[in-house]
């Protein structure tokens, strides 16, 4: 007689276990000490393992606005540890018309309020305070040039070209 209720005890334990919700993006970049604002809004799906390697999903590739653009893929990826973000891919961020892959994310260590990112050749230093919240993210395939991206079949491509037009423009005004 106890054996059935103890059968219904644990099958509910478990069920309650496995609906648990899991951490949103942005409440695991805060428990990592990072601001919100570095992800856009709108993440729909968001995993995380223990080693802190993530993948977070959006709607559609889409750009947002911060001191200069930023462009997330639909799916971002990298590995999450307190204050910095390594191995991220998905981000690419506009510095003097040129674009490019952000490859790290890391707070300053002295607490200054400066968050830098490393783009490779540079390593860009931005205020804390820009990425306090989510951005509004606009689609790429609302733009002219995501109707390129589109066409191409990637937003990759489209940086690439957008490289050769640019500078096709300024042999013709030479």
């Amino acid at each position: 007689m106890l054996l059935p209720h103890l059968i219904s005890f644990l099958l509910i334990s478990l069920l309650r276990l496995s609906t648990a919700a899991a951490p949103s993006a942005y409440e695991v970049l805060r428990s990592h000490g990072l601001p919100m604002g570095l992800l856009p809004k709108g993440v729909r799906e968001f995993e995380v393992d223990g080693g802190g390697r993530f993948r977070a999903r959006l709607d559609a590739p889409c750009t947002a606005k911060f001191e200069s653009e930023v462009r997330y893929n639909a799916t971002l990826a990298g590995t999450i540890s307190p204050g910095q973000i390594a191995a991220l891919s998905g981000v690419s961020a506009q510095d003097l018309f040129l674009w490019f892959p952000v490859l790290a994310i890391r707070l300053d260590d002295n607490a200054s309020g400066i968050i830098h990112f490393d783009v490779g050749v540079v390593d860009k230093r931005l205020p804390l305070s820009l990425f306090e919240f989510p951005p509004d993210c606009t689609p790429l395939s609302s733009s002219p040039q995501g109707a390129l991206a589109s066409d191409f079949g990637s937003s990759e491509m489209w940086w690439s070209a957008d490289i050769i037009v640019k500078d096709v423009a300024g042999q013709r005004s030479s």
